[in-house]
């Protein structure tokens, strides 16, 4: 059963508008730089997101979110605990952000 990995991201204040587009436009790029261990072959399905456009104003100060889906657990592992193109990039973040949020959850499993 697919897995749909939920981030947000509240960007320090003093970030400009540059940075949050380049942070944005390398999280965005995850999914062609995280290959897998075995096959070498892209393994991050089903990804997206951006900037904030919701108008019920219940975001808080988190200001962008990205939506991933892993096809297993073993993927998500991976990606979380030993991808070194997503490691690389958690920890670019150093400085940037604020706030992390993440929500990962089974389609239909309650």
């Amino acid at each position: 059963m697919p897995i749909i990995h939920i981030v947000l991201f509240e960007f320090k204040p003093t970030i400009g508008h540059e940075k949050v587009a380049d942070v944005c436009k390398r999280m965005l790029a995850l999914p062609q730089k995280c290959l897998h261990p075995n096959s070498q072959q892209p393994y991050v399905k089903g990804y997206g997101g951006g900037r904030d456009t919701s108008l019920e104003g219940l975001q808080g100060a988190f200001s962008h979110g990205f939506v991933s889906e892993f096809q297993s657990e073993e993927d998500r592992k991976y990606y979380l605990e030993k991808d070194p193109a997503h490691l690389e990039f958690v920890a670019s973040l150093d400085g940037l952000v604020e706030n992390v949020q993440v929500v990962d959850f089974e389609p239909g499993k309650f």
